[in-house]
């Protein structure tokens, strides 16, 4: 039999017939193998090892790149399907659909393993073939594996990190013009593909299209999203690698496996401080600038709004129309009134505005994303002095003593609206008198009526009738 397991394959089958002479001889075995018997074998050989043979791994397939390998003291996490030297399977990851997460190098593992996994890339697959004595040994594991059994592990490596890992940052694109980094207390808003080191995808924000958006710095997204989020411009791409212990640690979260490596492609669609008031860039002022916008005038301007990563939201270019209001009224958002403040005729300027003083978190449906930072290239073009605050009509010239007269065309001790609507329209015809501009006239007409007739029975009388600046003498008497 030493002669005839000579030069055996396992798995290879043989018949092997040997002689009296080189089996029991003339005296056999008692009871079982009478004298000088010829023996017939049927063999099988299902192992084979030698006591100098170490650890063999054999890789066949590794990424073309392999930033970095299994070290000692690593943590990784891999599938395999284990078989003894003749195929036999006898445990799988795959079949319980979970990785086999370990330390690499520290004794967590039989030390064929420990050996084999050192050097691995991710995505790499190698067979790892193990002798006993760096495998179970003598007595085996005492279930599935029998005693003095070489193993055979055909491994992928999916993820691998050390507990001493910081966050990894690999800049993509980074604007050329970037006046402003993200701080601690920012408000960004961001898209992102999440994968796993191996490629796995477990998240993405296109996929819901809508940014993700978030304070940064305070504790509102995991450990490793709250670092790497410092420090980028509005426009910038980065790949940011977080290690579990700074992502979701050893318990994993919905799609995420528990001590995963994150991979996180995001692309930084604008930001902001709570803090943050309008930003103004005069880009042209006319020589002549004496007239300033100011709270209650008439304004006529074109603009281009849009995010700040440059989507183009709205246009009155493209309406070939300009865009009026009476600044200062709520007529536009509390950034825009304050843009268009202190402006001259002919000026352009670009005015950022935060979420906080435009749209808010809610933003426009359809149109303007909640807390966006909105942009807003102008040009004023029109220019129409308003009234001081708190009047809708003033005169141009001395007020007639008999002003109640003049209105009550009738004279019958009573003013309707439609005399008191005809004579203030009157007045601003013949340049006595001026209105607010920029509001619709009956509707300004009728609130200066309606503030007149303080019974409310639809006249005013004379005794109700006053000018403001009489009530404001009396409300200063009444204080």
């Amino acid at each position: 039999m030493d002669k005839a397991l000579v030069g055996m394959c396992v798995n290879e089958r043989r018949f092997v017939k040997i002689p009296p002479k080189l089996a029991y001889g003339s005296e056999g075995v008692p009871g079982v193998i009478p004298p000088n018997a010829v023996l017939h074998f049927d063999v099988l050989l299902i192992d084979l090892w030698n006591l100098e043979d170490e650890v063999q791994v054999q890789t066949y397939f590794k990424p073309e790149k392999c930033p970095r390998t299994v070290q000692v003291s690593d943590f990784v996490r891999y599938h395999y399907n284990g078989t003894f030297l003749d195929g036999t399977l006898f445990d799988s990851s795959h079949n319980r659909m979970r990785t086999y997460d370990t330390y690499v190098g520290i004794g967590w593992l039989i030390p064929g393993m420990d050996q084999g996994l050192l050097g691995m890339c991710i995505g790499e697959k190698r067979i790892i073939t193990i002798p006993p004595f760096l495998a179970y040994g003598e007595e085996g594991d005492g279930k599935d594996i029998p005693g003095q059994a070489s193993l055979v592990f055909d491994v992928v490596l999916l993820d691998l990190h050390n507990p001493k890992d910081g966050i990894a940052i690999e800049n993509q694109h980074v604007p050329e013009s970037c006046e402003r980094r993200s701080q601690t207390g920012d408000f960004l808003r961001y898209h992102y593909n999440g994968t796993l080191l191996d490629g796995t995808l477990f998240d993405s924000s296109y996929s819901r299209n809508r940014t993700y958006d978030t304070y940064v710095g305070k504790g509102y997204v995991i450990a490793g999203m709250d670092e790497g989020l410092l420090g980028v411009c509005t426009g910038e791409k980065r790949r940011i690698i977080i290690p579990p212990h700074l992502g979701y640690g050893e318990e994993g979260r919905g799609k995420i496996p528990g001590s995963a490596v994150l991979v996180f492609d995001i692309h930084v669609v604008d930001f902001h401080n709570p803090s943050d008031s309008v930003g103004i860039t005069v880009n042209y002022k006319p020589s002549n600038c004496t007239v300033l916008s100011k709270k209650g005038d008439y304004l006529k301007y074109h603009y281009n709004a849009s995010l700040q990563d440059g989507t183009l939201l709205d246009s009155t270019h493209s309406l070939g129309k300009t865009y009026n209001i009476v600044l200062g009224s709520g007529q536009v958002v509390v950034g825009m009134d304050m843009g268009l403040q202190d402006m001259c005729v002919g000026e352009r300027r670009t005015v950022v505005i935060p979420p906080h003083l435009g749209y808010g978190e809610d933003g426009v449906e359809g149109e303007v994303p909640g807390s966006a930072v909105l942009v807003f290239d102008i040009e004023l073009l029109e220019l129409v002095s308003g009234l001081p605050e708190g009047y809708m009509f003033v005169w141009n010239g001395e007020v007639s003593p008999n002003l109640f007269e003049e209105i009550d065309q009738n004279h019958d001790g009573e003013v309707l609206l439609e005399e008191f609507s005809e004579y203030i329209q009157a007045q601003v015809d013949s340049g006595k008198g001026k209105l607010a501009p920029g509001f619709d006239f009956e509707k300004i007409v009728k609130n200066m009526f309606t503030n007149q007739d303080r019974d409310g029975n639809g006249k005013v009388t004379a005794e109700e009738f006053k000018l403001k600046d009489q009530e404001a003498k009396e409300e200063h008497d009444e204080l």
